[in-house]
């Protein structure tokens, strides 16, 4: 039995037209004078992931907002991910209510803003501070010679004129879209520690997912609860098909059986981009045989991280 409605899509159907969690982050960005507003968002997703030479988000906003005109001056941001307590998303409620000034936004704002990695790395720079409240912060840049919105400018609070970009800058009258290189992932001892050392439930920050503006008062979103743990379903394919594929990879490097038996759980669609990788890796470090040995180095990628 068919028991859908079919809902019409309408402006902002991400909250008008379905329920959709995002997560809830405030971004830091820089007002003319070099002081630090917050805005709070939730359009905002990874964007390049793998296989180019940096990491990016993708930010979708009001172009006329604080944000986007902070970003389109200077270019300069910090994703801040704060935790789920209620005193902390009311206070993100407030930031974001739509044309207040950064100086009135800011006055008795209850997080604590301090330094981020770039700002301690090149002090002669101002760069938006960060929220000390936060569990991880994504310290950004835009990216504007995408698309060519190298020439988007700050100025237009009442709708921009055409033409417009695709994909970054400004993307219509009244919106943005910013693609966000990631020059530092900051995180708390707490969550860092579980990344490198093996995650445990415990070690998942509690984050606040919210569903956008739903009505006129309120603004909707869920406690966070503890994670749980689902086993992936594991297929393993045999050390000769792992080989057939290992030798047609490379014409001078040679896995040993025991390098391919480390392979014989990745899926079949993804095993030629990890051969790639494990052959890359054996190049810049002069390996012509990789062994068992070398594979468990490949394998723990945060190896260097564990040294320090």
């Amino acid at each position: 039995m068919f028991d859908f409605k079919d809902l019409r899509i309408v402006d902002n159907f991400y909250q008008t037209s379905a329920y959709y969690p995002m997560p809830t982050v405030l971004i830091s960005t820089l007002t003319p004078d070099g002081k630090t507003s917050l805005g709070p968002y939730s359009l905002l997703a990874p964007y390049y992931v793998a296989g180019r030479e940096y990491y990016a988000m993708l930010l979708n906003c009001r172009n006329s907002s604080n944000t986007a005109q902070h970003l389109l001056r200077d270019g300069k941001c910090a994703i801040n991910f704060i935790p789920d307590k209620r005193k902390y998303f009311k206070e993100a409620v407030r930031l974001g209510w739509p044309g207040d000034t950064p100086e009135e936004k800011m006055k008795d704002c209850r997080f604590t803003l301090e330094e981020g990695l770039r700002a301690r790395e090149d002090p002669s720079t101002v760069y938006p501070k960060i929220v000390a409240e936060s569990f991880q912060v994504f310290e950004c840049t835009w990216m504007r010679e995408l698309d060519n919105a190298q020439d988007d400018k700050p100025g237009e609070l009442n709708g921009y004129p055409g033409p417009y970009h695709d994909f970054n800058g400004i993307t219509s009258p009244f919106g943005a879209h910013f693609i966000l290189r990631i020059d530092h992932i900051l995180m708390k001892e707490k969550q860092y520690n579980g990344i490198i050392n093996g995650v445990r439930a415990s070690d998942f920050p509690p984050v606040p997912v919210d569903y956008g503006y739903r009505d006129s008062k309120n603004f909707w979103y869920t406690k966070f609860r503890r994670p749980i743990p689902e086993l992936l379903p594991m297929r393993e394919t045999s050390i000769a098909s792992v080989r057939y594929a290992a030798d047609r990879i490379d014409d001078k490097i040679r896995f040993t059986d025991e390098a391919c038996a480390k392979l014989v759980k990745v899926p079949r669609i993804f095993l030629p981009t990890a051969l790639k990788g494990c052959v890359q890796w054996a190049r810049e470090n002069g390996v012509t045989l990789i062994t068992a040995e070398h594979m468990d180095i490949i394998n723990d990628k945060r190896s260097k991280e564990k040294k320090k």
